[in-house]
Order: structure tokens, then sequence, then C-alpha cells
């Protein structure tokens, strides 16, 4: 029980900032390279290392040495659904409670 409790919390701490959860959204599309990645998202490179960092230690997402850049990539591509399922349970109780559709993340 401790293991699940743990294993969740780091998912919070993953899901916890809008950027990241951006960073898998766009993950989820492609894998992708750092420099891609923060033009994506409009953010710095040392930001976006931040990021990958965190959602790296939570096992979410891994990366492929090529040459001297690396590839970024979900850790296991079931990621992209579960994301995608948690994120419309949680715009389906906005909606219920009249939450606004403009604080909807992009996916």
């Amino acid at each position: 029980m401790v293991g699940q409790a743990a294993a969740l919390a780091r998912l919070g701490r993953a899901l916890a900032d809008p950027t990241r959860v951006q960073l898998l959204m766009a993950l989820r599309d492609a894998p992708g390279y750092p420099a891609d990645l923060a033009e994506r998202l409009a953010i710095t490179r040392q930001k976006l290392s931040n990021h990958l960092t965190v959602l790296r230690s939570s096992g979410l997402v891994t990366f492929v040495p090529e040459g001297r850049r690396s590839r970024y990539r979900l850790a296991v591509p079931a990621v992209a659904d579960a994301v995608a399922a948690l994120l419309d349970t949680l715009l389906d109780l906005d909606i219920g409670r009249g939450s606004s559709p403009s604080s909807r993340l992009d996916p």
C-alpha cells in the first residue's frame, strides 16, 4: 500500500504543473528533441530541462540518446491513454460544476 501511495504521489507531482501536462500531451503526439519541445511550448531550454527531470523521475518519460542529442518519449504508450482519460474525467467534472471551458488544457 505504501508503494502505491508513493507512485500516486509521484504522478500527482508530475501532473501538478500545466507546462508538464502540456509536455506530456506534446509527447503523446510524437517523441521530440528538447530544443523542438522548448520551442513548441514557448519556454526556455532550462525550464524544459527541469520539467523533463520531474517527468523522468516520475517514470512517465524516458529518453533515447542519439549521438549528441537525446529524443524524449513517453515511457509507456499507455501513459498517453491514461492522461487523456484523466483529463476527460476532470473536464467532465468541471462541466458538471459549471466551470468555464476556457480553463481547459489543449491537447
